[in-house]
């Protein structure tokens, strides 16, 4: 089987990084000896390799917030042999920063050694309607929200699956609370209006 490790925290320093490392692939590291420590998960790697003919998987998500130096010390660490053995396939995922990172002098080489990028746009509507149907489904509700509804969500959410989902949930509470059979537009101006007025109710009082 494959080993994966996941980085918890993206934006530890070396030390951090070389405990968390030494967790997520099963080996005792002391963070002051830094060679010490890259022999170690180096020699695990290639036993990983040898063993199963695949590399281990590193993925860092929000990799936009780790330190240049935590970056190029793991360009160093996954290869070997002059850059000629791949020891650990890296993922990076992060927002436009990381992108723009990648651009810069300090972790130009870094880029340089990236293989596959996958530069991720705002989603059309449609997509977004397509995977809220698909939800729905999974949920055993497929006709919970009225196309209408579904359309208006996709609209809102300017391409982000995440504030689709945060929109709909909210959504989904107020039918729960009004024991609604199915969100329909009503509803939804209903339950929207009345966060516009709470939140200038609020605004008002922080300005007396």
């Amino acid at each position: 089987d494959v080993t994966v490790g996941v980085i918890s925290r993206p934006q530890a320093n070396i030390a951090d990084f070389y405990r968390e490392m030494g967790e997520l692939f099963g080996v005792e590291l002391r963070p002051h000896n830094r060679w010490g420590g890259a022999k170690i998960l180096r020699r695990r790697w290639q036993a990983h390799i040898q063993n199963t003919l695949s590399r281990p998987v590193l993925l860092v998500d929000e990799a936009q917030e780790m330190q240049p130096a935590v970056l190029a010390e793991l360009r160093l660490l996954v290869s070997a042999e002059l850059d000629s053995q791949i020891l650990l396939t890296v993922v990076l995922a992060g927002d436009g920063r990381l992108a723009e990172r990648l651009r810069s002098d300090e972790c130009l080489p870094l880029g340089s050694r990236m293989r596959v990028r996958l530069a991720i746009e705002r989603a059309p509507p449609q997509d977004l309607q397509d995977c809220l149907r698909h939800a729905l489904q999974q949920a055993g509700a497929p006709t919970l929200m009225t196309a209408e509804v579904i359309a208006t969500l996709c609209d809102h959410a300017q391409g982000n699956l995440r504030s689709l989902m945060i929109l709909a949930d909210e959504l989904l509470a107020a039918a729960s609370q009004r024991e609604a059979r199915q969100i329909d537009e009503t509803l939804y101006f209903e339950t929207y209006a009345a966060t516009t007025v709470s939140k200038t109710k609020d605004a008002a009082s922080r300005r007396r």
